[in-house]
Order: C-alpha cells, then structure tokens, then sequence
C-alpha cells in the first residue's frame, strides 16, 4: 500500500460489504479521497486491514501487487 493512497489497481465492489476488493474502501470514500487532507487519509488507511478482515475479503498484505 502506498502512502498516499491505498489502490492497489484492484478496483472492483463486493456487494456484500459495499467495500472495493482491491483497497478496502467504500465508493463515497474513493470519490472523496482528492479532497480529504493528509490526516484523514492516514486515518481511513490506517483501519483498512481490520475492515477487510470483517468484511471476510483477503488483507492487502497478503496481495499480489503486480511487480
């Protein structure tokens, strides 16, 4: 995951949880995220692993990055 955003190039909704496969966040979020500062990025970044984790979707880590 970079530091500056999330994305992994995965971008696609599980209907279940609402959240992008690739990155954790909700669509509302993506839209927002190029007018969200410095510190509300860290700070959604931050509970993305946890997220996926209870929406039973695979942990960013654990991801082929395409290298």
């Amino acid at each position: 995951m970079s530091q500056d955003t999330p994305c992994i190039a995965v971008c696609m909704i599980d209907r279940k949880s609402n959240l992008c496969f690739g990155c954790g966040r909700t669509l509302p979020e993506i839209a927002r995220w190029p007018k969200m500062s410095g510190s509300e990025r860290r700070a959604l970044m931050a509970g993305l692993p946890e997220r996926l984790q209870d929406a039973g979707l695979p942990p960013m880590s654990g991801r082929a990055s395409g290298d």
